[in-house]
């Protein structure tokens, strides 16, 4: 992995001080003798080369100098400007130009393999690395599968639910307009004036003088019919239930009807059958 970066930047780091060098020496040769142009290239290029020593020393000790990198970088950038000069004055310009930035780039290499050694891990790390990603990624996918299963359970659930209910609110409706129905037929029946003549002409023998009005059947919830006790009470001989019979019509003035005596006398305890309360209620009501 460390020749990944350390091979391009030396590769550059060298042809950039060959071109530097050849440069200098064309360039300067015809100025100077070339004995001292080949002096001045090689100053370039010794001097870039010793920062970038001291550099890569540095970063092997895992420390760092400004100022050794200032002038590394200055001795690129001079490198840089002899080559860009010399293109400038050449015939050929832009061929010199196209090749003047090399120094440069081997200075940038040189700074991105020195970050790479920076954040270089070990095998055993990035062993460890990959199998915590691997993990988190399965812990995502369980979940992810997981929500996926409740949320089709919850579906389908909530299905069944809104059917169900949907099924019970439609007994109901059709239960309640059945039910309307029968409630207005017995109120149209109830208010009917034949229906009255019907019911007057049942009641009048039963009770003279009384014709209750009969009141339509409770709607709604009712309370249970309590189971009668299982302990009847002793029978009344016929003075006795006349004595009570008595005393209870004449308890609210004007006197009970036949009907009001009889559930008072029932609530009270007593029994008598049907036909002895009659014929008791006509001897003391006569």
């Amino acid at each position: 992995m460390k020749a990944k970066t350390v091979l391009p930047a030396v590769a550059m780091t060298a042809v950039s001080m060959v071109l530097t060098l050849a440069v200098v020496v064309m360039w300067l040769g015809t100025a100077v003798p070339w004995v001292v142009a080949l002096v001045v290239g090689l100053g370039i290029d010794g001097g870039w080369l010793a920062t970038l020593a001291y550099e890569r020393r540095l970063a092997a000790q895992g420390d760092h100098s400004i100022p050794v990198t200032v002038v590394g970088w200055a001795f690129g950038a001079v490198a840089t400007g002899v080559l860009v000069a010399h293109a400038l004055t050449s015939s050929s310009p832009a061929a010199w130009l196209a090749v003047s930035w090399f120094p440069l780039a081997a200075k940038a290499l040189w700074l991105v393999h020195g970050l790479w050694e920076r954040t270089a891990l070990t095998p055993t790390a990035l062993e460890s690395i990959r199998g915590i990603q691997q993990e988190a990624r399965d812990e995502a996918a369980v979940a992810r599968a997981r929500l996926r299963s409740e949320a089709a359970t919850e579906e389908t659930r909530l299905t069944a639910v809104t059917g169900a209910g949907a099924r019970v609110a439609r007994v109901q409706a059709e239960t309640a307009k059945t039910l309307s129905k029968a409630w207005s037929t017995l109120e149209t029946t109830r208010a009917s004036e034949e229906t009255g003549k019907a019911l007057t002409s049942v009641t009048t023998p039963v009770t003279p003088g009384v014709t209750p009005r009969w009141e339509l059947p409770v709607w709604g919830p009712s309370e249970a019919v309590r189971t009668p006790a299982l302990e009847a009470a002793p029978a009344l001989t016929d003075d006795g239930l006349d004595a009570v019979v008595e005393e209870i019509r004449t308890s609210r003035t004007p006197p009970l009807s036949y009907r009001e005596m009889s559930a008072r006398f029932r609530a009270a305890g007593h029994s008598a059958s049907e036909l002895r309360l009659r014929a008791t209620w006509k001897r003391v009501a006569a």
